[in-house]
Parts: structure tokens; C-alpha cells; sequence
């Protein structure tokens, strides 16, 4: 056991929850400097603005701690600059869900991921993204882009069926925390829910199949909900060839990481009519750029990556970390332990 742990706050963060991490572990010693970071809210990719010596205050600040509360301004490269200056540090906890990400663009050597221990914040935002995932089945099962689309001509649109939740088949591709629980929202509607997902895992789906046989899959289901994480292996997954065999009409979700779907290829499989609807809270590129054709189709509907987002966010991600300290401290696994080969 080790007796104390020095904690660098480095991302906005209230008061009170500072609070709570030190009540919740005593052996902490916890430095937070608010006036260096942006004010604390709900977007935690908002990045200051410093002047030069504002800037060097706090690289110095970051260089104190043995741990880190966040990514230093949610940057790989800032990342990478911090644990090349601190030979001292040796857990950074991301607060993204998907935080191997900010691991990944860090480019760090072997000795570095050997030295620091990396943790997200996975299963603190299963919830609220699950919800989102529903709410993207259902705008394509019950046709809300064409009906906002007929509103906004003031036109009572004609008649056509729609796909019942209790009649239909869905898809849920990546069975991490995200995945299952919205495999468990489906599920408990009456959907026919088929995982697919690389290993067996336990999850309230009819039955798991690997990804190779995505497009296999995908022929037999009204919707697809995408919960994977950024990897070599997860990049457009979701490409021209899958969809080429897809159901005719079928409802597209993300709710992983936007690198998951071959945007242009989701693009001209809208237009030709093999996707009927897309409800996106991730794309390739954030913010999405102006100039892509996705703003401009009906059928799609975009989140700025804020689905994960609720008020009782950063209260969990609090909790989370003084747990994972207090199993740092004490010698034992860590939970949400980024894998350094695929980082997820």
C-alpha cells in the first residue's frame, strides 16, 4: 500500500466535486488551480485560452502531480509534453468514455506506456448514450425526418406504414458498456436484438455474431447501432461494401466514435435510398466541417458529440476516479484500463 498520491487536477472541474474525490480518498494530496482552466460546465472540451506565461504557470502546475484528473486541455500532444517533463507521474485518467483516443494521439514510446497507467471513464455515460441510440431506432422506425421535412412545407404529408419496435430486428454493434446497455433498452421494447461483437460476452441479445459477418447481418435488420471505440480495426467499419448489403431503408445510429463509418459511403447510401435514416452523435472530423453533405440531407440528424452528456456527469467521473485511487493505492486492478496495443 502506498501511503499518498499526489493529484494534479487538470481539467475544469467544481469545487465541490474536488471536494468529494478528497472525502471519498483521504490519502490524496489534491492540487487544483481553477484560474489556469476554463470555467467547469458540462462540455469538457472546452479549452482556455493563455498567454505565454499563463501557459508556462501551468505546465508547472501539471509537472506536480503523480496522477492526473483528465487530459492537460484534452490534447494528445499536450498529454505526450506532460509525461515527458514529469518522470513522477504514473496514472492519467481520460475523461472521455473512449479516452484511448487522447492515449493514442499522444504518440508516446514503449517506455512511456509502460511508466503511466491510462483509465477512462467507461460506463459513466452508458446510460444517457443508450437513450440517445433508442431515440435514433426510433426516428428512423417512425419516419421523423420526413415528417419534420413535410412540416417545414406545412404539407400533411401522405400515409405509409411504419416499422414497429416489437417487429423489428435490430443490430448493435460493439458490446461494451454502451453497447449492452442499449442492447437491454431494445431488448426490454420488444426488439429483436442481434450483438456483434469480436468475442462472447454477456448481453441481452438473441445472439452474438462476429463482425466479419456485418453485412451478413445487417440483410436482415431495420437498424444498426454503432457503440465502438476508435481502433485500426473499427475504422469504417461500416463501409460502402457493408452497406451495399444491408436491409433497403434501414436506420443507421452512432453513438461509438465517427471514424466507425465511411461517411461518404453513408452519404451516397442515403441518397440512393439503402439507408433511410442516420442519427449521429460522433462524425469522422469534429466539429463537422460546413462543407460536408450530411448537413444538407433530410434524413440525417446530427448531435455535436453531446449525447453522452448529463447533469450527474461529472459527479459519476468524480466517483469513478476516487475509486480508481484508492485501488491504485492499495495495489489492486484499476477499472477502465486503457489496452496500449488497440486503445480502447
Amino acid at each position: 500500500m502506498a501511503a499518498r498520491l499526489r493529484v494534479v487536477i487538470a481539467t475544469p472541474l467544481e469545487e465541490e466535486l474536488v471536494a468529494l474525490i478528497a472525502e471519498r480518498e483521504p490519502r490524496l494530496e489534491i492540487a487544483h488551480r481553477p484560474e489556469l482552466m476554463a470555467p467547469a460546465s458540462a462540455d469538457w472540451m472546452v479549452r482556455p485560452e493563455r498567454d505565454d506565461a499563463q501557459q508556462a504557470e501551468y505546465e508547472a502546475y501539471l509537472d506536480g502531480g503523480e496522477a492526473l484528473f483528465g487530459v492537460p486541455d484534452q490534447s494528445g500532444r499536450a498529454l505526450a509534453a506532460a509525461i515527458g517533463r514529469n518522470p513522477a507521474l504514473r496514472w492519467v485518467h481520460t475523461i472521455p468514455a473512449g479516452g484511448g483516443a487522447q492515449v493514442r494521439a499522444a504518440r508516446l514510446d514503449e517506455a512511456a506506456l509502460e511508466r503511466v497507467a491510462f483509465t477512462t471513464s467507461a460506463g459513466v455515460h452508458a446510460q444517457p448514450l443508450s437513450e440517445f441510440a433508442l431515440l435514433g431506432v426510433l426516428a428512423g422506425f417512425k419516419h421523423l425526418p420526413r415528417l419534420r421535412e413535410a412540416q417545414g412545407r406545412r404539407e400533411w404529408a401522405h400515409r405509409e406504414p411504419m416499422v414497429s419496435l416489437t417487429e423489428s430486428r435490430v443490430a448493435v454493434v460493439g458490446l461494451g458498456g454502451i453497447g449492452r446497455r442499449t442492447a437491454s433498452l431494445l431488448s426490454g421494447l420488444g426488439v429483436e436484438v442481434i450483438g456483434v461483437h469480436r468475442r462472447e460476452v454477456e448481453a441481452d441479445v438473441a445472439r452474438i455474431e462476429p463482425v466479419e459477418r456485418l453485412g451478413e447481418v445487417l440483410a436482415g435488420c431495420d437498424a444498426v447501432v454503432l457503440a465502438l471505440p476508435a481502433t485500426d480495426a473499427t475504422r469504417h467499419m461500416l463501409n460502402r461494401e457493408v452497406l451495399a448489403k444491408a436491409k433497403p431503408g434501414i436506420a443507421v445510429v452512432n453513438v461509438g466514435r465517427g471514424t466507425t463509418i465511411d461517411e461518404a459511403a453513408l452519404v451516397e447510401a442515403i441518397e440512393r435510398g439503402q439507408v433511410g435514416s442516420a442519427t449521429l452523435d460522433v462524425t469522422e472530423v469534429e466539429p463537422l466541417p460546413a462543407e460536408s453533405p450530411l448537413w444538407g440531407l433530410e434524413q440525417v440528424v446530427i448531435a455535436p458529440h453531446t449525447a453522452a452528456i448529463s447533469p450527474h456527469e461529472p459527479r459519476r467521473i468524480a466517483e469513478l476516479f476516487a475509486d480508481n485511487a484508492s485501488r491504485l493505492l492499495d495495489g489492486r486492478p484499476l477499472r477502465n484500463l486503457v489496452d496500449t496495443v488497440e486503445f480502447y
